[in-house]
């Protein structure tokens, strides 16, 4: 299984890099970038840590990597702005986007090949690469509210003081202002959250405010968010290697589910080596679907704006 991330110079490219590489899965990891020296020396770096981690090749370079890859990962872009919306990044990234993708079909991807767009906006990016891509749309993911639901559950997991590996939620929908906080079928352990020790309604409001705001905050105090991200592609990565069909709140062209069509965004979705097997349109509480559709309204209106610029 080899995988190549477009973008590895950056920090969430490098820190998705390391998190595939501690993994131990990926076969070879090949770092692409405009900055094709930074990419090689980021792949030197990892390399030197091999003995220590997996029997993995670890390369740096440009799109020649792409013909024989598995998983292609974009996770090039422009950095979002501490008071910067994802969606106010759109102008900014979708023409650089754009010319990525052209690159990657230039370069000649494997007809099983799964892409995995995690540059911003993820939703509506996803949708551009489906479109442009000759590739079933099942093999084109968006990270989507993975890296918004492992962030909800961390967040929930420290107020509790619970176990973060057995705290459960999801947040679906759009990668942004209008993801919506799954509280329906939210646990630790097994539990329903409204049953677990020191649980009260009042934390909730406060939590999903946290959740929504983590990635300004982390941008705010550091520059810029990596781990939890690089942890975030690793978890839909393996999902793929190895087929496991793990249910993720992963982003993908929607065709039906809760109604909404014709736009990307997250539902719960099985993963695996095709790419999306299924999309499930679990049982919500009723102003968790009117969520759900909201985000898909809002991220239509954007590709309204988007789609003529790819045209």
């Amino acid at each position: 299984m080899k995988i190549s991330i477009i973008g590895a110079g950056g920090l969430v490219g490098s820190c998705a890099a390391y998190a595939i590489q501690c993994g131990g899965i990926a076969r070879e990891i090949a770092l692409l970038d405009v900055n094709q020296e930074m990419a090689v020396g980021q792949a030197l770096d990892l390399q030197h840590g091999s003995p220590s981690v997996a029997d993995q090749r670890i390369v740096g370079g440009g799109y020649e990597h792409i013909a024989d890859s598995d998983v292609i990962c974009i996770t090039a872009g422009l950095r979002r702005k501490p008071d910067e919306s994802r969606l106010d990044l759109i102008n900014r990234n979708t023409d650089l986007f754009v010319q990525i993708v052209r690159d990657v079909k230039a370069a000649g991807p494997k007809s099983s090949a799964i892409v995995l767009v995690v540059s911003n906006p993820v939703d509506v990016l996803t949708y551009v690469a489906a479109q442009m891509l000759d590739l079933p749309t099942n093999q084109v993911i968006g990270l989507g509210t993975q890296l918004d639901t492992i962030r909800f559950c961390s967040l929930i997991a420290a107020q509790l003081n619970a176990p973060p590996t057995q705290t459960k939620a999801l947040i679906l929908g759009e990668h942004g202002d209008s993801m919506v906080p799954i509280w329906s079928s939210a646990a630790v352990g097994g539990l329903p959250l409204d049953k677990f020790p020191g649980w009260n309604a009042t934390m909730a409001n406060d939590l999903f405010t946290r959740t929504r705001g983590s990635g300004a905050e982390v941008i705010k105090r550091k520059g810029g968010a990596g781990f939890a991200v690089g942890i975030a592609i690793r978890d839909v990565f393996d999902a793929i290697a190895l087929d496991r069909r793990c249910i993720l709140p992963v982003s993908s062209v929607q065709r039906g589910c809760y109604g909404i069509r014709d736009v990307a965004l997250s539902v719960p979705t099985v993963v695996g080596r095709t790419g999306v097997i299924n999309q499930l349109e679990i049982d919500l509480w009723p102003k968790e679907v009117q969520g759900i559709r909201a985000s898909g309204g809002a991220l239509k209106k954007t590709l309204d704006i988007v789609l003529p610029r790819i045209a």
